[in-house]
């Protein structure tokens, strides 16, 4: 077990520095100045080279990287060109609405999930299963921010029941979870769409097993079989769905953070983008990637947990 976890390290770890090198490339290579940008078309050349000193942008693109690594390391992720204060605080005060949105849609999508790909994989072939197929497929078709200014629309126009969009705080947990629910209902309808109907293939892939026919042989019923033991073999490709929904949910809700005006790290990034403040978008886009890494390595150790043969073959 310690190889393997060693071996996942090693793999994850080069995996980082090679995220690093595309992220650094790719923001460096976005046509445009941010000292220029700050000062406007007008400004002296003077005055422009200054402020790219300041901002440390005259330095070789080299130079650049390393600093900013060697910082990332620290737990410096740099001085915002907008705003003028550390990336860390900026980052820290929006973490606290993607983070929450991120595992209440996760939660959700797997609440919802896993007993509707139950259901489709008991009923195979049946009215029951058409039906919750038919349905994944509507809820996979539906973009998410559609169906989030559905639920605004419904709930927050009409209805009355949830606000339009903002975040009050957390100085206020119920009223703060209210605000979230509508966003997370759109994020988590989507996923819990795709991961319904991967439970259900991994499901009746596993009851076509041998150890299966075994079971029911000695007197199980297919209810019983399929909760104790289909269950936790058909786990390995639901888990990898599950860890690559909490990096997207995390990382991707760039859009649904715009139609309910919340201040999370992926309108973070989309503010940085439009104002060319290059440090943050590379420092909060590098941390979306080691949060998607450290995901990874859970989803590969719960494998090792789920199948013991992984351990054997480590």
């Amino acid at each position: 077990m310690l190889r393997y976890i060693l071996g996942r390290l090693l793999s994850l770890s080069l995996s980082l520095i090679v995220a690093s090198l595309v992220i650094f490339t790719v923001i460096e290579v976005i046509p445009g100045d941010p000292a220029a940008f700050m000062l406007g078309l007008n400004a002296d050349e003077a005055t422009v080279q200054a402020l790219r000193a300041d901002l440390g942008l005259d330095g070789s693109k080299a130079e650049r990287y390393l600093a900013w690594i060697a910082g990332m390391i620290q737990g410096d992720f740099g001085t915002s060109y907008t705003y003028r204060v550390p990336v860390a605080e900026l980052v820290a005060d929006r973490l606290w609405v993607s983070l929450p949105l991120a595992v209440l849609s996760l939660i959700l999508s797997t609440v919802i999930a896993f007993p509707v790909g139950l259901l489709a994989a008991a009923n195979r072939g049946r009215a029951a299963d058409y039906g919750i197929m038919g349905g994944t497929q509507l809820g996979i078709a539906i973009p998410n921010f559609w169906f989030g200014m559905l639920l605004v629309l419904v709930f927050a126009v009409n209805l009355r029941w949830f606000s339009a969009g903002g975040f009050p705080g957390w100085e206020e947990p119920l009223l703060a979870l209210k605000s979230l629910l509508l966003p997370s209902v759109a994020l988590a309808l989507p996923q819990a769409a795709i991961l319904a109907r991967v439970m259900r293939s991994a499901l009746i892939e596993t009851l076509a097993q041998d150890y299966m026919r075994t079971a029911r042989a000695k007197g199980l019923s297919r209810r019983q079989a399929l909760l104790r033991h289909a269950l936790r073999n058909a786990l390995i490709p639901v888990l990898t769905i599950i860890g690559l929904q909490f990096s997207f949910l995390l990382a991707g809700a760039i859009i649904i953070e715009n139609v309910f005006f919340l201040p999370g790290l992926g309108r973070l990034i989309f503010q940085g983008i439009t104002q060319r403040d290059l440090v943050v978008v590379e420092s909060v886009t590098m941390l979306l990637v080691f949060a998607v890494i450290v995901v990874t390595f859970l989803v590969d150790i719960a494998y090792a947990i789920a199948d013991p043969r992984l351990r054997r073959r480590a």
